[in-house]
């Protein structure tokens, strides 16, 4: 059964990769740019952090989502959202997630805070399974 990837953008940070790496899935940071730059083969889920610097005029999605998201392809297979923030942020805390979700009428799949814990780890694994195996037994 096909492994629905993960794209994801980490900052220096490391706190998104951190999570991602011990999902145990294929995942590609969009802080690269060969990732940033391409176009998804089939149905992939988005995690995004969210950023408040304090001006509320800056938007929470990070750029490199911003681009990724530019294309039609991604946008047409994109089947969630997942997200990871910071309570500090207040109401801010997992805009980005909330905000693509809402724009692409996609779901929220899972939130974190940070770098999660293993509790939220095993939680995402089993909702990524769940996903995987419903995405294999539905009509395309």
């Amino acid at each position: 059964m096909r492994q629905t990837p993960i794209y994801y953008y980490s900052s220096s940070s490391g706190l998104v990769r951190a999570f991602v790496d011990r999902l145990g899935r294929p995942a590609f940071n969009l802080a690269e740019r060969e990732h940033r730059l391409a176009e998804v083969d089939g149905p992939w889920v988005l995690l995004t952090p969210s950023y408040k610097t304090g001006n509320p005029d800056n938007d929470t999605i990070p750029e490199a989502v911003r681009r990724f998201l530019a294309s039609a392809v991604n946008r047409r297979r994109l089947v969630a959202v997942m997200g990871s923030g910071n309570r500090n942020f207040g109401s801010y805390y997992q805009h980005a997630a909330r905000l693509v979700a809402t724009r692409s009428g996609r779901p929220v799949l899972f939130e974190f805070e940070l770098a999660g814990t293993p509790w939220d780890v095993e939680e995402a694994r089993g909702l990524m399974a769940a996903l995987d195996e419903q995405l294999a037994t539905s009509p395309r």
